[in-house]
């Protein structure tokens, strides 16, 4: 993990400027005996801002940047001259950015659209000059107001990712096998537990020149809600999948039971999950024959529409994608 190039989290310290202060002047120029005041004010301290980029797709550009500070703001002068704002920093992040404090876990925002930019920490604000004073009670006051400090915190970027369809199921279930085979992605395919360590993505193809896109996340063994197995880390990236599509193999034990804990897990996670669409496939089928295949369609969980696949021989891959692409386009 510590060479791989997916970086989900990442923690910074993030100072915006402070602001100017403002100028404590008096107008002199020549034949003029009695000018008056024309302090200017401070400028703006600089902002730290993130910016939506759906060019990329992991957070490893920041990860060895772990303090952002922006610019202060420069003083104002006279004949009325505001000092110039400090540089805003704009910092890239991948779409389905969450920030939050990392002291207490506040959600401050999320980061859904290309282009969207939402500031994390704002520049203070520049002091008034002593222009700004000025009454008719109060012709000529010899003060300004110093600028205000900026904001400094630590935060934390979470990813999540966005995709269509994300795979759900135990540890060497055949999720990554079924994503090679329906899409470009070439994730890392072995006969063990937890060869899957990153997420992966997927764009596939269906009718008509139409695609949508998948997701592979490590797999969820029982007890991840508390830690287990690679835990909480990835189970946050099924909460952006428009719908889940469960994946327990045609060699199970109790195919409806393991279905069982892995609709339990995602409910002790987060139940909101339990509202997205879900389909059941039933991988490795190549192994079944016709009344095996009966009997096991005789135990399976009766709401939820299923399809028997094989990655290795194509079987069944064409009817999920219609599957999955119906489910996808419903009208709601």
């Amino acid at each position: 993990m510590s060479n791989s190039n997916f970086v989900d989290y990442v923690r910074l310290f993030c100072a915006s400027g402070n602001g100017g202060k403002g100028s404590m002047h008096l107008h002199r120029e020549k034949f003029v005996a009695k000018g008056g005041p024309d302090g200017g004010n401070g400028g703006r301290g600089g902002h730290v801002i993130l910016r939506g980029n759906s060019q990329y797709w992991t957070l490893i550009h920041l990860k060895y940047r772990k303090h952002i500070k922006a610019d202060h703001g420069e003083a104002g002068s006279g004949a009325l001259c505001t000092g110039a704002e400090g540089k805003d920093i704009y910092l890239d992040v991948p779409l389905g950015t969450v920030a939050k404090v990392a002291e207490t876990g506040e959600i401050l925002f999320e980061i859904t659209e290309h282009g969207e930019e939402r500031i994390i920490v704002k520049g203070g604000r520049g002091g008034m000059g002593n222009a700004f004073f000025k009454s008719a009670t109060n012709q000529t006051p010899r003060y300004a107001q110093p600028g205000e400090p900026g904001e400094e915190n630590w935060f934390v970027l979470e990813l999540k990712l966005l995709a269509d369809v994300g795979l759900v199921g135990f540890p060497n279930a055949g999720k990554s096998t079924l994503l090679s085979a329906v899409s470009s992605a070439r994730p890392k395919i072995a006969d063990y537990a937890f060869t899957t360590l990153e997420p992966s993505l997927g764009i596939v193809e269906c009718r008509d020149m139409k695609s949508f896109v998948m997701a592979d996340i490590p797999g969820i063994i029982e007890g991840a809600h508390t830690g287990r197995g690679l835990g909480l880390r990835f189970l946050r990236h099924i909460e952006r999948n428009s719908m889940l599509l469960f994946l327990i193999p045609a060699d199970s034990k109790d195919i409806k039971t393991e279905y069982k804990i892995l609709l339990n897990e995602l409910k002790q996670y987060n139940p909101e999950l339990l509202v997205k669409d879900r389909i059941l496939a039933i991988s490795k089928s190549d192994l079944l024959d016709e009344e095996l295949e009966k009997e096991i369609k005789k135990t399976l969980p009766r709401k939820i529409p299923h399809v028997f696949i094989s990655s290795v021989t194509g079987k069944g891959i064409t009817q999920m994608k219609d599957m999955l692409w119906d489910a996808l386009n419903k009208e709601i």
